[in-house]
């Protein structure tokens, strides 16, 4: 039985599902349960772990976030926060220079966690939720240094990621009807009387 830790991307993931409309209602997803679902029953997973950031000039998306995260902690969901910086951007239409904000952790802290469970022998085979091909040289140096460390990535729905496909072992993409299967309950009991509950936007 091989041990396996999955690593979502968070945001990529986010994006592929707020770039359709149609898909905004999975937003409310169980991202262990994904899980189970993309590693084989004869495997066994040893973490799943969130890597995101808080839109904090963002107040209405910030509570909707921290929702989804509580409800993933619930689950037993590591969560790895990075942050948004700074970043002088070019307007397309009319030339001017403005800030932007980046998220730009997300990459480096996929990567440290790469190389920490491979260091640390703590698993045998790393899923990789994301599409994004900033990923490759860590994964590229991941697997020249640790050749039995299998890397597999699985792909956002409607996302290509042909050059991350090629420098893993294996890939899959997701499907909608796993999106449907891998919903959060509508209300989820916190104990002491409390609940959470879908944000609106989400059904």
């Amino acid at each position: 039985m091989s041990k396996v830790i999955v690593l979502v991307d968070g945001f990529n993931f986010y994006h592929a599902l707020d770039d359709v409309p149609a898909y905004h209602k999975y937003k409310w997803l169980d991202f262990d349960k994904l899980a189970r679902i993309l590693v084989p029953k004869t495997d066994k997973i040893v973490g799943v772990y969130y890597f995101t950031a808080l839109q904090t000039w963002k107040p209405e998306k910030v509570v909707r976030h921290k929702l989804l995260i509580q409800a993933n902690e619930l689950k037993g969901v590591r969560i790895v926060y990075g942050e948004f910086k700074q970043r002088d951007r070019l307007c397309s239409v009319c030339g001017k220079q403005y800030k932007g904000r980046e998220e730009k952790q997300t990459d480096v802290n996929i990567a440290i966690h790469l190389f920490r469970f491979a260091i640390q022998d703590l698993h045998d085979i790393t899923v990789i939720v994301s599409g994004d091909s900033d990923q490759i040289p860590a994964i590229q140096a991941v697997k020249t240094l640790y050749p039995s460390k299998q890397v597999r990535v699985a792909i956002p729905i409607g996302r290509k990621a042909e050059q991350l496909i090629d420098v893993c072992d294996s890939y899959t993409r997701i499907r909608e009807k796993q999106l449907k299967t891998c919903q959060l309950d509508d209300e989820i009991d916190i104990g002491g009387g409390k609940k959470l509950f879908r944000p609106p936007t989400w059904k």
